[in-house]
């Protein structure tokens, strides 16, 4: 098995915040993520999916497809906007990292599944320091 990656990036805002529970709650259990104001990350995207390479390319996926896929179902959608009032498919979902990676997941699969190859991970790099990587389980 061949695992290949592709690195997108975007540029979105978003803000954590629960609508049920008080000001105080939400500071302390968020941070500064739930800054009433909104804040922004620089997203660094990978996406992984493993195959067998065609035996005439020698391609386990054509990157420049896999670019397509992602930035046609992904970053067109997110890229400049904020994740709680712009992005439809995270209507109602918390904008956490995970719940993101999660929502990213979701969609790509079948777009990856049709090209011949499977979706192995989604790391979605939220600043330097902090990232969150999910398989699909």
């Amino acid at each position: 098995m061949i695992y290949v990656t592709r690195r997108e990036c975007f540029n979105a805002a978003h803000k954590l915040e629960r609508a049920d529970w008080s000001a105080a709650k939400n500071q302390e259990v968020f941070g500064p993520c739930a800054n009433p104001n909104w804040h922004g990350h620089n997203y660094v995207l990978f996406a992984t999916v493993k195959g067998k390479p065609d035996p005439e390319t020698g391609f386990v996926i054509d990157l420049k497809k896999l670019s397509t896929i992602i930035r046609t179902e992904i970053t067109n959608k997110v890229d400049h906007k904020n994740f709680n009032l712009d992005v439809p498919f995270m209507k109602g979902i918390l904008p956490s990292a995970e719940n993101i990676v999660k929502a990213f997941w979701d969609i790509l699969v079948p777009h990856i599944s049709k090209m011949g190859c499977t979706l192995h991970s989604l790391k979605l790099q939220e600043t330097e320091n902090n990232s969150v990587e999910y398989f699909g389980e």
